[in-house]
Protein backbone atom coordinates (compact mmCIF):
# COMPACT_ATOMS: atom_id res chain seq x y z
CA UNK A 1 0.00 0.00 0.00
CA UNK A 2 1.47 3.30 -1.14
CA UNK A 3 0.02 5.26 1.74
CA UNK A 4 1.38 2.73 4.48
CA UNK A 5 5.14 2.70 2.59
CA UNK A 6 4.87 6.59 2.94
CA UNK A 7 4.24 6.53 6.53
CA UNK A 8 6.66 4.39 7.05
CA UNK A 9 9.28 6.23 5.55
CA UNK A 10 8.17 9.25 7.76
CA UNK A 11 7.97 7.74 10.79
CA UNK A 12 11.77 6.65 10.43
CA UNK A 13 12.76 9.98 9.45
CA UNK A 14 10.60 12.43 11.06
CA UNK A 15 12.24 12.42 15.18
CA UNK A 16 15.49 12.93 14.08
CA UNK A 17 14.99 15.68 11.52
CA UNK A 18 12.08 17.70 13.46
CA UNK A 19 14.59 20.81 14.08
CA UNK A 20 15.47 21.28 10.16
CA UNK A 21 12.69 23.01 9.23
CA UNK A 22 12.84 26.23 10.25
CA UNK A 23 14.98 29.08 9.96
CA UNK A 24 18.37 28.43 12.05
CA UNK A 25 18.38 31.89 13.77
CA UNK A 26 14.96 31.75 15.25
CA UNK A 27 15.30 31.53 19.30
CA UNK A 28 12.30 31.00 21.25
CA UNK A 29 11.59 31.09 24.87
CA UNK A 30 9.84 28.66 27.44
CA UNK A 31 8.66 30.13 30.62
CA UNK A 32 6.94 27.66 32.76
CA UNK A 33 4.83 27.49 36.46
CA UNK A 34 4.53 24.78 38.71
CA UNK A 35 1.46 24.23 40.78
CA UNK A 36 1.57 23.79 43.45
CA UNK A 37 4.84 25.64 43.69
CA UNK A 38 7.81 23.87 44.45
CA UNK A 39 11.58 23.81 45.09
CA UNK A 40 12.66 22.02 42.16
CA UNK A 41 15.22 21.77 39.26
CA UNK A 42 14.59 21.99 35.67
CA UNK A 43 16.63 20.57 33.33
CA UNK A 44 16.00 21.00 29.15
CA UNK A 45 17.29 18.73 27.28
CA UNK A 46 17.32 19.01 23.10
CA UNK A 47 15.86 15.36 21.57
CA UNK A 48 16.55 16.93 18.30
CA UNK A 49 18.29 20.08 18.63
CA UNK A 50 22.31 20.37 20.59
CA UNK A 51 20.78 21.95 23.91
CA UNK A 52 21.08 21.24 27.29
CA UNK A 53 20.81 23.39 30.44
CA UNK A 54 19.17 23.52 33.91
CA UNK A 55 17.69 25.91 36.01
CA UNK A 56 16.16 26.75 39.71
CA UNK A 57 12.70 27.65 39.72
CA UNK A 58 11.74 30.37 41.85
CA UNK A 59 9.96 30.67 44.97
CA UNK A 60 6.26 31.43 43.30
CA UNK A 61 7.19 27.94 40.74
CA UNK A 62 7.91 29.61 38.02
CA UNK A 63 11.05 29.02 35.85
CA UNK A 64 12.42 30.25 32.14
CA UNK A 65 15.13 29.34 29.37
CA UNK A 66 15.92 31.65 26.74
CA UNK A 67 17.55 31.60 23.32
CA UNK A 68 15.88 27.92 22.22
CA UNK A 69 16.12 26.85 18.62
CA UNK A 70 12.70 24.97 17.21
CA UNK A 71 12.67 21.47 17.97
CA UNK A 72 11.96 18.55 20.26
CA UNK A 73 12.83 18.83 24.12
CA UNK A 74 13.08 16.37 26.96
CA UNK A 75 12.06 18.37 30.16
CA UNK A 76 12.83 16.73 33.69
CA UNK A 77 11.57 18.00 36.76
CA UNK A 78 13.21 17.09 40.31
CA UNK A 79 11.89 17.13 43.58
CA UNK A 80 13.75 16.67 46.81
CA UNK A 81 12.61 13.66 48.03
CA UNK A 82 9.88 13.30 45.31
CA UNK A 83 11.40 12.19 42.26
CA UNK A 84 11.60 13.14 38.96
CA UNK A 85 8.64 14.16 36.09
CA UNK A 86 10.10 14.14 32.66
CA UNK A 87 8.03 15.55 29.50
CA UNK A 88 8.30 16.59 25.90
CA UNK A 89 7.94 19.68 25.26
CA UNK A 90 7.55 21.18 21.46
CA UNK A 91 9.60 24.48 20.93
CA UNK A 92 8.49 26.28 17.71
CA UNK A 93 5.88 27.96 15.85
CA UNK A 94 3.49 25.97 16.31
CA UNK A 95 3.53 26.17 20.15
CA UNK A 96 4.87 29.89 20.64
CA UNK A 97 2.97 32.62 20.84
CA UNK A 98 3.40 35.99 18.85
CA UNK A 99 6.61 36.97 20.79
CA UNK A 100 8.53 33.38 19.99
CA UNK A 101 7.50 32.56 23.98
CA UNK A 102 5.91 29.12 24.48
CA UNK A 103 4.11 28.69 27.82
CA UNK A 104 4.17 25.48 30.07
CA UNK A 105 2.12 25.01 33.23
CA UNK A 106 3.21 22.01 35.16
CA UNK A 107 0.92 20.41 37.70
CA UNK A 108 2.57 18.71 39.90
CA UNK A 109 0.26 15.21 40.93
CA UNK A 110 2.30 12.61 43.12
CA UNK A 111 1.52 9.53 40.63
CA UNK A 112 3.32 11.31 37.87
CA UNK A 113 6.81 11.27 39.91
CA UNK A 114 9.12 8.14 39.57
CA UNK A 115 11.28 7.17 41.86
CA UNK A 116 14.64 5.04 42.31
CA UNK A 117 14.67 2.21 45.26
CA UNK A 118 16.55 4.01 48.03
CA UNK A 119 19.48 0.89 48.45
CA UNK A 120 19.61 1.93 44.11
CA UNK A 121 20.41 5.59 44.86
CA UNK A 122 22.57 5.22 47.53
CA UNK A 123 24.78 2.80 45.58
CA UNK A 124 25.00 5.15 42.86
CA UNK A 125 26.08 7.99 45.41
CA UNK A 126 29.09 5.86 46.45
CA UNK A 127 30.42 5.37 42.78
CA UNK A 128 29.95 8.97 42.04
CA UNK A 129 32.03 9.97 45.12
CA UNK A 130 35.31 8.36 43.70
CA UNK A 131 35.31 10.26 40.61
CA UNK A 132 38.31 12.50 40.44
CA UNK A 133 37.48 16.23 40.47
CA UNK A 134 39.17 16.29 37.13
CA UNK A 135 36.51 13.73 35.50
CA UNK A 136 33.43 15.70 37.30
CA UNK A 137 35.12 18.79 36.13
CA UNK A 138 35.43 17.36 32.68
CA UNK A 139 31.41 16.37 32.92
CA UNK A 140 30.14 20.05 33.94
CA UNK A 141 32.44 21.46 30.85
CA UNK A 142 30.86 19.10 28.45
CA UNK A 143 27.21 20.69 30.28
CA UNK A 144 28.39 24.31 29.60
CA UNK A 145 29.21 23.16 26.00
CA UNK A 146 25.99 21.96 25.27
CA UNK A 147 24.54 24.93 26.62
CA UNK A 148 25.77 26.54 24.20
CA UNK A 149 25.48 23.71 21.21
CA UNK A 150 28.39 22.83 20.53
CA UNK A 151 28.05 19.19 20.56
CA UNK A 152 31.49 18.39 19.19
CA UNK A 153 33.26 20.07 22.44
CA UNK A 154 30.70 18.58 24.49
CA UNK A 155 31.74 15.03 22.99
CA UNK A 156 35.21 15.98 23.45
CA UNK A 157 34.99 16.76 27.51
CA UNK A 158 33.07 14.04 28.11
CA UNK A 159 35.69 11.61 26.33
CA UNK A 160 37.99 13.04 29.04
CA UNK A 161 35.93 12.41 31.52
CA UNK A 162 35.71 8.35 31.10
CA UNK A 163 38.86 8.18 30.01
CA UNK A 164 39.72 9.78 33.71
CA UNK A 165 37.11 7.97 35.52
CA UNK A 166 36.03 4.62 33.43
CA UNK A 167 33.10 4.15 36.11
CA UNK A 168 31.58 7.33 35.49
CA UNK A 169 28.10 6.13 34.44
CA UNK A 170 26.63 9.31 33.84
CA UNK A 171 29.25 10.52 31.40
CA UNK A 172 29.13 7.76 29.63
CA UNK A 173 25.21 7.54 29.19
CA UNK A 174 25.62 11.57 28.17
CA UNK A 175 28.31 10.44 25.75
CA UNK A 176 26.37 7.68 24.16
CA UNK A 177 23.11 10.63 23.69
CA UNK A 178 25.29 12.76 21.74
CA UNK A 179 26.89 9.94 19.59
CA UNK A 180 22.77 8.87 18.90
CA UNK A 181 21.95 12.20 17.79
CA UNK A 182 24.76 12.55 15.48
CA UNK A 183 23.85 9.45 14.03
CA UNK A 184 27.25 7.87 15.67
CA UNK A 185 25.23 4.55 16.42
CA UNK A 186 27.59 1.49 16.97
CA UNK A 187 29.44 4.04 19.27
CA UNK A 188 26.36 4.65 21.39
CA UNK A 189 25.80 1.23 21.46
CA UNK A 190 29.31 0.94 23.29
CA UNK A 191 28.69 4.15 25.91
CA UNK A 192 25.41 2.89 26.97
CA UNK A 193 26.62 -1.00 27.66
CA UNK A 194 29.50 1.26 29.36
CA UNK A 195 27.41 3.19 31.57
CA UNK A 196 25.08 0.20 32.14
CA UNK A 197 28.43 -1.90 33.68
CA UNK A 198 29.61 0.48 35.52
CA UNK A 199 26.54 1.06 37.11
CA UNK A 200 23.95 -1.55 36.48
CA UNK A 201 20.94 -0.41 38.58
CA UNK A 202 20.59 2.80 36.32
CA UNK A 203 17.76 3.03 34.21
CA UNK A 204 18.51 5.74 31.90
CA UNK A 205 21.40 3.76 29.95
CA UNK A 206 19.00 0.19 30.38
CA UNK A 207 16.51 2.29 28.02
CA UNK A 208 19.03 3.98 26.06
CA UNK A 209 20.39 0.79 25.31
CA UNK A 210 17.26 -0.70 24.47
CA UNK A 211 16.42 1.86 21.95
CA UNK A 212 19.92 2.11 20.43
CA UNK A 213 19.81 -1.86 19.29
CA UNK A 214 16.34 -1.15 17.73
CA UNK A 215 17.58 1.95 15.55
CA UNK A 216 20.28 -1.06 14.51
CA UNK A 217 17.64 -2.76 13.41
CA UNK A 218 18.43 -6.05 16.00
CA UNK A 219 15.18 -6.08 17.63
CA UNK A 220 16.31 -9.85 19.24
CA UNK A 221 19.51 -7.81 20.81
CA UNK A 222 16.91 -5.25 22.00
CA UNK A 223 14.41 -6.99 23.51
CA UNK A 224 15.86 -7.81 27.19
CA UNK A 225 16.92 -3.96 27.79
CA UNK A 226 13.59 -2.66 26.65
CA UNK A 227 11.81 -5.65 28.79
CA UNK A 228 13.58 -4.67 31.85
CA UNK A 229 13.26 -1.42 31.48
CA UNK A 230 8.97 -1.46 31.22
CA UNK A 231 9.27 -3.75 34.08
CA UNK A 232 11.78 -1.49 36.17
CA UNK A 233 9.27 1.69 35.10
CA UNK A 234 6.07 0.65 34.08
CA UNK A 235 4.76 4.25 33.75
CA UNK A 236 7.44 5.48 31.76
CA UNK A 237 6.20 6.31 28.62
CA UNK A 238 9.83 6.02 26.93
CA UNK A 239 10.23 2.23 28.58
CA UNK A 240 6.49 1.22 26.72
CA UNK A 241 7.10 3.39 23.92
CA UNK A 242 10.35 1.11 22.91
CA UNK A 243 8.64 -1.59 24.14
CA UNK A 244 6.05 -1.94 21.57
CA UNK A 245 8.85 -0.89 19.08
CA UNK A 246 10.29 -4.23 19.72
CA UNK A 247 7.62 -6.31 19.39
CA UNK A 248 5.85 -4.35 15.86
CA UNK A 249 9.44 -5.21 15.01
CA UNK A 250 9.57 -8.87 15.84
CA UNK A 251 6.04 -8.96 14.08
CA UNK A 252 3.80 -9.20 17.62
CA UNK A 253 1.07 -6.55 16.28
CA UNK A 254 -1.29 -7.40 19.38
CA UNK A 255 1.65 -6.79 22.09
CA UNK A 256 3.04 -3.97 19.99
CA UNK A 257 -0.53 -1.87 20.26
CA UNK A 258 -0.94 -2.49 24.07
CA UNK A 259 2.63 -1.00 24.36
CA UNK A 260 2.03 2.14 22.49
CA UNK A 261 -1.28 2.63 23.53
CA UNK A 262 0.28 2.89 27.38
CA UNK A 263 2.78 5.14 25.83
CA UNK A 264 0.13 7.36 24.54
CA UNK A 265 -1.69 7.25 27.71
CA UNK A 266 0.46 8.08 30.10
CA UNK A 267 2.03 10.90 27.62
CA UNK A 268 0.17 11.60 24.39
CA UNK A 269 2.92 13.73 23.10
CA UNK A 270 5.79 11.68 23.48
CA UNK A 271 8.80 12.58 21.28
CA UNK A 272 8.84 8.62 20.56
CA UNK A 273 5.91 9.43 17.99
CA UNK A 274 3.77 6.64 18.81
CA UNK A 275 0.89 7.43 16.82
CA UNK A 276 2.72 6.72 13.86
CA UNK A 277 3.28 3.18 14.59
CA UNK A 278 -0.28 2.67 15.48
CA UNK A 279 -1.21 4.46 12.47
CA UNK A 280 0.57 1.45 10.70
CA UNK A 281 -0.66 -1.48 12.77
CA UNK A 282 -4.26 -0.17 11.83
CA UNK A 283 -3.35 0.10 7.96
CA UNK A 284 -1.88 -3.71 8.14
CA UNK A 285 -5.24 -4.43 10.23
CA UNK A 286 -7.53 -2.73 7.29
CA UNK A 287 -8.18 -0.35 9.32
CA UNK A 288 -7.92 3.18 7.48
CA UNK A 289 -9.95 5.45 9.56
CA UNK A 290 -8.07 4.60 12.48
CA UNK A 291 -4.82 5.07 10.65
CA UNK A 292 -6.39 8.68 10.03
CA UNK A 293 -7.49 9.53 13.35
CA UNK A 294 -3.61 8.65 15.07
CA UNK A 295 -2.24 10.94 12.56
CA UNK A 296 -4.55 13.72 13.52
CA UNK A 297 -3.61 12.90 17.05
CA UNK A 298 0.37 12.94 16.22
CA UNK A 299 -0.08 16.14 14.36
CA UNK A 300 -1.95 17.86 17.13
CA UNK A 301 0.77 16.91 19.65
CA UNK A 302 3.60 17.86 17.30
CA UNK A 303 2.30 20.81 14.83
CA UNK A 304 5.86 21.80 13.35
CA UNK A 305 6.66 18.57 12.05
CA UNK A 306 8.40 18.59 8.35
CA UNK A 307 6.20 17.21 6.08
CA UNK A 308 3.29 18.17 7.57
CA UNK A 309 1.34 19.00 4.46
CA UNK A 310 2.22 15.07 3.20
CA UNK A 311 0.87 14.10 6.65
CA UNK A 312 -2.20 15.60 5.83
CA UNK A 313 -3.01 14.54 2.19
CA UNK A 314 -2.27 10.63 3.72
CA UNK A 315 -4.97 11.94 6.60
CA UNK A 316 -7.53 13.09 3.35
CA UNK A 317 -6.37 10.08 1.41
CA UNK A 318 -6.84 7.42 3.82
CA UNK A 319 -10.58 8.85 5.04
CA UNK A 320 -11.63 8.97 1.15
CA UNK A 321 -10.62 5.40 0.80
CA UNK A 322 -12.66 4.69 4.35
CA UNK A 323 -15.71 6.58 2.80
CA UNK A 324 -15.46 4.53 -0.42
CA UNK A 325 -15.21 1.33 1.56
CA UNK A 326 -18.40 2.24 3.73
Amino acid sequence: MKISDHLRRLSMALVLCAATCFAADTEYRLRGVLQPPAKAVITLDGFSTTFSGSVLVSPNGEFEFKKLRAGTYTLILGVPNRGEIRRTVEIGPGTADSKNCVPLTLILEESLFSREPGRRQATISMRELAIPEKAKKAYEEAQRHLAQRNQKRAIESLETAVRLAPEFSGAWNNLGTLFYKSAQYEKAEESFRAALSASPGSFEPLVNLGGVLLTLNRPSDAYTFNLYSVLERPEDALANSQMGMNYFALGRMDLARKYLHQARRIEPGHFSRPQLLLAEICLRGGDKLGAARELEEYLHYHPDVPNRPKIEDSIRKLRAEAGEML
